[in-house]
């Protein structure tokens, strides 16, 4: 696409800007004319994402310019050397000055040139770094990030302060011009993988990504209608600086908390910082209870349902499992009401005001679970493994990963309601093929159980102590294989 140049003619110019953003009209965009040795100059700027007091500093320091300077052919030079800030820059078309403009920088236009000078200025409204609430360590860093690109990327490189960590700018959106950057270890990351994701960025035509890294994710994965999450989201800067160091690649959108992080496996998911802020012997306790409760989450529920439905297949020493009362409703459609149920809780938790939510929690705990019990609706052993399925959701780290579990898991209760024992197995095996075929950015969504990788396998079963892992993990094909000299 063809870029309109700079006029000369600072009149052109303020009609190019009032036709195009609309100067005059929307009341956020500032403009401000004034004359230095006799020659106009022209500010634009956006009120919300600049500061004013510097606006007042660079007017004043360009009226300033009347009084101390008297050479008119060098206006341009003379107006660059006061811009005193970090980041001047000259642009030569519209299009380029409308764009930095509307990304918070001041654009200032002189009369009779065919160029402008940008100042980088920006002053984005938001909050300050503070600890997410779905990633908690009782140890540990209680910053977190922010929806300020520029403010995330600063996170990350004060714990990387390493000359060869990269921040690629991108935008994405004919109309929302988002910021989104792309961070990686030069001698580290893969180039193909990083050109792969720069390429498919790149590409996104869209008019806008309101819903910032998840409309990203899904132009980047493509995963269509899989449940199965295919990157992972994180807003802490430790765990995003420890994959950097493993070779993945960072994706940071303006305006969201969460970072993309590149390539990704299903055991990414089940990870948690707090296991590596214990030792090792602690670490790998609170990693087995939590694939315990992800497999809880799973299969504790059909599996239950399969031995109430043939209670031949249970030995005589657990022949105590299933319900001694059964109830008015067959329990396999008591189990899909608690599913939903439990869903219902959920949600009325994520809407619910902070004020009122222990309210709810009583009401649905005390009120409906135990009239449901004495109507004979809900048998008690039912809300028990139904409880405790939840429970293991609700441990699994990535919500994600979750949500998608519980999608799976009504999967396989349909199956084995339906076909008992036969429709178990093969509804299990089905749900391990899907994984097994799933595939992040050419990534294994199994590695590295399939293909099998022994080393690999142990640090995911293990907290390994941090002087012995000494090399990357190879799914990502780092330049440089080790991580100590």
């Amino acid at each position: 696409m063809k870029k309109s140049p700079i006029s000369g003619k600072i009149s052109e110019t303020q009609k190019y800007m009032e036709t195009k953003i609309g100067v005059g009209t929307s009341y956020d965009v500032g403009f401000r004319e004034i004359v230095i040795l006799k020659t106009k100059v022209q500010l634009y700027y956006l009120t919300g994402l600049v500061d004013s007091a510097i606006v007042q500093e660079l007017l004043k320091e360009l009226v300033n310019l009347n009084d101390h300077e008297k050479n008119r052919k060098k206006v341009p030079e003379i107006i660059e050397n006061r811009l005193l800030h970090q980041q001047v820059d000259p642009i030569k078309s519209m299009d380029e000055a409308v764009d930095q403009m509307l990304s918070g920088l001041i654009v200032v236009f002189i009369d009779g040139e065919k160029f402008a000078f940008v100042v980088d200025v920006r002053s984005y409204p938001g909050r300050s770094p503070e600890e997410p609430d779905t990633e908690r360590v009782i140890r540990g860093s209680r910053d977190g990030y922010t929806e300020n690109v520029v403010e995330n990327t600063a996170l990350t490189r004060r714990r990387i302060r390493d000359a060869r960590l990269r921040h690629e700018m991108l935008k994405v959106g004919e109309r929302s011009k988002t910021d989104v950057c792309i961070s990686y270890l030069q001698d580290v990351a893969d180039d193909g993988l990083v050109q792969l994701i720069k390429d498919k960025i790149e590409q996104i035509e869209i008019d806008g990504i309101s819903m910032a890294e998840k409309t990203l994710e899904e132009y980047i994965v493509k995963r269509n209608w899989n449940p199965y999450p295919l990157v992972r989201y994180t807003e802490r800067p430790d765990v995003a600086a420890s994959h950097l160091l493993e070779g993945h690649v960072l994706i940071i959108v303006d305006t969201s908390p969460s970072v993309i992080i590149l390539p990704t496996t299903f055991f990414h998911h089940v990870q948690h910082a707090e296991e590596h802020r214990q030792v090792p012997t602690i670490g790998t306790f609170i990693r087995w209870t939590r694939f315990l409760a992800v497999f809880a989450s799973l299969f504790l529920l059909p599996a239950w349902l399969l031995f109430v439905l043939d209670p031949s297949l249970l030995p005589k020493g657990l022949s105590f499992i299933g319900p001694n009362d059964e109830g008015n409703i067959p329990i396999v459609i008591q189990i899909i009401l608690g599913v939903i149920g439990i869903e219902f809780l959920r949600m009325a938790a994520i809407h619910t005001p902070t004020a009122l939510s222990t309210a709810m929690g009583l009401i649905a705990a005390v009120l409906i679970g135990q009239i449901a019990i004495d109507v004979g609706m809900l048998s008690p052993e039912v809300i028990l493994y139904i409880s405790i399925s939840a429970i293991g959701s609700y441990v699994t780290p990535s919500y994600e990963l979750s949500v998608a579990n519980k999608v799976a898991n009504l999967f396989l209760l349909i199956a084995t309601s339906i076909w008992g024992l036969i429709g178990f197995v093969i509804s299990v095996t089905i749900f391990l093929l899907f994984l097994a075929s799933i595939k992040s950015l050419r990534t294994p969504y199994l590695w590295p159980l399939l293909p099998f990788n022994f080393k690999a396998m142990v640090n995911i079963l293990f907290r390994v102590p941090v002087p012995l892992t000494k090399s990357r993990p190879s799914i990502v094909h780092p330049k440089n294989n080790y991580r100590q000299p």
